[in-house]
């Protein structure tokens, strides 16, 4: 979606000087230059390409073809460490109120029977960039602003950058492995997916990510999904990059109703107890916490839910694995649908991020169920 909540004033973003030529929600018949800032145009009368240059002043400026763009013109120069200058990109769905042409999004989640689509990039040497395919989704079905989820899929990565938030693990989809980063920008939460090495063309299942974060407890099936675009998020330079085809399709028929979630019940651990592993990384303004329940029972642990203080000056924003709340110092955290039970000497794991103030501690007792664990 990028042109979020920290791109409020883009009218006052407009670089000085001549536009070779503006677009705006019309027809690209032949190759169209746009250098607009947030200039569009409506390709094979279904989707929209966007210059959504939204992070710099400086001019940039696509060639849109009736397949896809390419990045004629990118002035723009950000450091490594901040946000990049613009995300030009096709888009199926709905973006800021612009919605492609005859689009059935938003969908909800469990409403989809399918979601498949093709894309095709065009990389250069040069530059620091990334490619970069965005899948978005809130609770509400929304056509405009920022969106509460966004999936990130980083089939090319090109300088020392990096996504928003830390590494949770790997995952394989679309045949592929991925690391997985999780994080939030400030507007809305972020899950990665990260390729290892160049990807120039992918046919995937957009549902299979989407299914993905709802396993890690970041999304329901009562979501919506608003929109699914592919393009580039330049740091520096980009002159040539390009998508040279993008399809998506979009399918309904699944679930008429979201499916429900049983209020869960939960076990005390027996024999002897529990054990909790909590690993931290802390910077000067956040942090990440990995945690690791260990059932040192003798009877499976069905439903969990672990509860602790944090320390002062420690706000949690976002969680994966587990469904976190905070009241206070005062933290619970439930398990989520897929890992709810924990069989003798087996594991749960979650984690969390977190804006701290002051100086990092951990939390120093811990409960599972109303028993006390050890700490490893």
């Amino acid at each position: 979606m990028k042109r979020p909540l920290r791109a409020i004033a883009a009218a006052g973003l407009l670089a000085a000087g001549s536009l070779v030529a503006v677009a705006l929600g019309g027809t690209a018949s032949a190759d169209t230059q746009i250098c607009e800032q947030f200039g569009s145009t409506v390709i094979q009368n279904r989707y929209v390409v966007q210059n959504n240059r939204w992070g710099t002043t400086a001019q940039q400026c696509i060639n849109v073809t009736s397949t896809g763009f390419e990045i004629t013109t990118q002035n723009g120069s950000n450091p490594t460490n901040g946000a990049p200058t613009a995300y030009p990109s096709v888009f199926f769905g709905c973006h800021y109120t612009n919605c492609s042409p005859g689009t059935n999004l938003p969908i909800q989640v469990s409403q989809i029977s399918s979601a498949t689509s093709n894309i095709s990039y065009k990389y250069v040497s040069g530059a620091i960039y990334n490619a970069s395919y965005d899948i978005w989704l809130d609770p509400t079905p929304k056509k405009d602003g920022v969106n509460q989820m966004e999936i990130m899929i980083w089939l090319n990565r090109q300088g020392s950058i990096q996504p928003i938030g830390s590494p949770v693990g790997t995952t394989t989809l679309a045949g592929r492995t991925w690391e997985v980063w999780r994080g939030s920008n400030g507007s809305n939460n972020v899950i990665s997916y990260v390729a290892p090495s160049p990807i120039a063309s992918m046919n995937f299942s957009v549902l299979d990510f989407i299914n993905d974060v709802k396993n890690r407890g970041a999304i329901t099936s009562s979501w919506y999904l608003t929109s699914i675009q592919a393009g580039f998020e330049p740091w520096q330079g980009g002159a040539g990059l390009g998508v040279t085809s993008f399809s998506a399709s979009v399918n309904g028929g699944g679930s008429t109703t979201p499916p429900t979630t049983p209020p869960p019940t939960t076990t005390p651990p027996t024999g002897s107890g529990c054990a909790v592993k909590y690993t931290p990384n802390a910077w000067n303004n956040g942090f990440t916490a990995d945690v690791t329940i260990t059932n040192r029972g003798s009877s499976t642990i069905n439903g969990w839910n672990l509860t602790y203080n944090l320390p002062a000056g420690q706000q949690v924003t976002n969680a994966w694995n587990a469904t976190v709340t905070q009241s206070g110092s005062a933290v619970s955290a439930r398990n989520v649908g897929f890992n709810g039970s924990i069989a003798p000497g087996g594991t749960a794991n979650f984690g969390y991020q977190g804006t701290l103030s002051g100086a990092y501690s951990s939390p120093t007792s811990f409960s599972l169920n109303g028993v006390a664990c050890s700490r490893e």
